[in-house]
């Protein structure tokens, strides 16, 4: 039955990513007049434009992406330790607490240069 249940999963997995791919390939080739070439380098162009405007929101997806989940991550870890921490020693509960929060902050901080870094990535580049 718990094989049943991770076949099933995994061809829900399968069926999300191929329903996301359906737009790459909605696009044809239809038969069109051919156009001239002053037409042919604006297309170009525009093409040339929208696969650099594509690249981007790839780009920064994973850049975020890989940000956010690294420092949930570290923060997870970090308040885990924490915890055990002042569960061992509840008499230093104040100076774990202290440490926590400054780490978290640097963490954070980290997250939001990535942030800063998409966000140019998006509208300078």
């Amino acid at each position: 039955m718990h094989k049943m249940k991770k076949i099933v999963a995994a061809l829900f997995v399968i069926a999300a990513l191929l329903a996301m791919a359906i737009p790459a390939f909605a696009a044809g080739n239809g038969a069109a007049p051919a156009p001239d070439a002053a037409q042919t380098q604006q297309s170009e162009a525009a093409q040339t434009a929208d696969s650099s405007l594509g690249l981007k929101a790839v780009a920064t997806g994973i850049a975020i992406g890989l940000a956010a989940a690294g420092g949930a991550v570290g923060m997870g870890i970090a308040a885990g330790k924490s915890v055990e921490g002042i569960a061992r020693q509840p008499e230093a509960e104040s100076k774990i607490r202290t440490t926590l929060m400054l780490g978290l902050v640097f963490i954070e901080t980290a997250i939001i240069y990535a942030l800063l870094v998409v966000i140019l990535i998006i509208f300078v580049l």
